[in-house]
């Protein structure tokens, strides 16, 4: 059976990866003081951060209409699986599902799953790639659903940001907790619930140690071990191998992967944050 994985642009897949042919991507669009940037191929990472840089207000996110979801099924493939950010923080999921219930009505014989990652960025990644591994492998679509969701119920995601402000400014951070960052010159080490909300692990002094204390929780973790990593940093290449460095050390990943952010997730992560899921 032929398949497609349909990512919203919040999925920080690499050039490499996006042409293997099974890939497509559904762009959110950014609008960062009168400016609006299409989350796609044209994406210049060095623009956004400047943008943000100089603007006073707080870039905002939107998410792909169901038009958009509906032009990405219309790919000729008979297994569609759909890896959304987490429904509790983008419309991009209802967008998603909204456009499968009008495809499903001109092609009820048609197989797609939604998939709600509860996460975004390397978390989107981790699933994505766990899909394209399943059903490469001949599953039939029931299975490699149900194998998919079973993956993403265990899934974890943790983030160190160099700032929280975008997050706070967009509501997806509590101003506590960035007054406090800001003011204690602390770094937090965040993750997501099951459920998919921001969620406080840990803190740290610096960004190294708020890095080590992420491979520490990866390690003390049973379940990494033979799993995928996969590491989304923002501008700092340095932290993603520092990190793999660490995880290298103490966990026992089967493959560990790492990309560079795309748009959405520039928004959040913004100049130095790094993601990482498994």
């Amino acid at each position: 059976m032929s398949f497609k994985i349909i990512v919203d642009s919040c999925c920080d897949l690499t050039p490499a990866q996006l042409r293997e042919g099974c890939f497509l991507r559904v762009p959110l669009t950014i609008h960062v003081g009168d400016a609006s940037i299409v989350d796609d191929a044209t994406f210049n990472q060095a623009d956004l951060l400047w943008k943000m840089r100089e603007s006073e207000s707080a870039p905002q996110t939107a998410c792909p209409s169901p038009a958009q979801y509906l032009d990405a099924f219309d790919c000729g493939a008979e297994d569609l699986y759909v890896v959304t950010l987490s429904a509790l923080l983008s419309g991009s999921h209802n967008s998603a599902a909204q456009a499968r219930l009008m495809w499903l009505e001109d092609h009820p014989e048609a197989h797609v799953h939604i998939f709600n990652s509860c996460s975004a960025s390397a978390g989107q990644v981790a699933l994505a790639m766990q899909l394209r591994d399943l059903a490469a492998g001949g599953l039939p679509f029931d299975e490699v659903v149900r194998q998919a969701a079973q993956f993403t119920s265990g899934m974890e995601t943790y983030f160190v940001l160099e700032t929280l402000d975008n997050l706070r400014k967009n509501g997806r951070l509590t101003k506590l907790q960035s007054i406090v960052t800001s003011t204690l010159k602390i770094k937090l080490l965040m993750g997501a619930t099951r459920e998919g909300e921001i969620c406080k692990k840990g803190q740290a002094l610096s960004v190294k140690q708020a890095l080590s204390k992420m491979a520490d929780l990866m390690a003390n973790d049973a379940k990494h071990v033979g799993r995928r990593l996969a590491i989304a940093h923002c501008n700092c290449l340095d932290r993603a191998f520092y990190l793999k460095d660490l995880v290298l050390e103490r966990c026992r990943f089967g493959e560990i992967v790492i990309s560079d952010t795309c748009g959405v997730s520039t928004v959040y992560a913004n100049d130095g944050g790094v993601v990482a899921s498994y």
